[in-house]
């Protein structure tokens, strides 16, 4: 996938910045920071999906069914293509922009994928699920260029509180009595 764009005067030759793209508000935020670096420095933005086979590699060592890996590999392609339509609303980047799937555990890929000194590694961070947060301490860690994290936007925020508040309010209410006292007869 890619869309055409210029490249800025102060461009390297082969400067690229990799992200990591799953589908959330947290990586959408990410891919839109990406692209926002590559048209203010003219670097070519590689939108990196990360996927496994279910039961993750040693589950498929064990049982190999390359139907069923064929079916996860164009799934994964699948949310790739989805995502990148989505977050530009079909209009493209406007950015030299390449996609790449990627078999293997998310924060390896990416960091493979950024494997030069002059690339940037962009990734949403932040609140979120113990994953996600391994990913960017995995990648903070491992990776041979900067990276760059980028803050959940304040939707994704929101959301997460009104769900916090619900569950709360779920788990606050008495649980309804059934038989004992005010309940309704059905022998009537």
């Amino acid at each position: 996938m890619g869309s055409g764009g210029g490249a800025g005067a102060g461009e390297s030759a082969g400067r690229r910045i990799v992200v990591g793209v799953g589908g959330s508000l947290g990586s959408l935020a990410a891919l839109h920071r990406a692209v926002g670096e590559a048209r203010r420095t003219g670097a070519e933005v590689v939108a990196v999906l990360a996927w496994l086979p279910p039961g993750g590699e040693h589950g498929y060592r064990r049982s190999p069914c390359p139907p069923l890996l064929a079916a996860v590999r164009e799934g994964a392609a699948g949310r790739l293509r989805t995502a990148l339509e989505e977050a530009f609303a079909g209009a493209g980047a406007g950015v030299r922009l390449t996609s790449q799937l990627v078999r293997g555990e998310a924060g390896a890929a990416l960091v493979a994928t950024a494997d030069r000194p002059d690339d940037l590694l962009v990734l949403g961070a932040g609140r979120g699920s113990w994953y996600r947060r391994s990913v960017a301490r995995y990648c903070l860690r491992h990776a041979a260029c900067p990276v760059l994290a980028v803050p959940r936007p304040a939707l994704q925020r929101e959301l997460e509180s009104y769900h916090r508040r619900a569950v709360w309010h779920l788990r606050s209410e008495p649980a309804p009595r059934c038989g004992v006292g005010g309940a309704a007869r059905l022998d009537r």
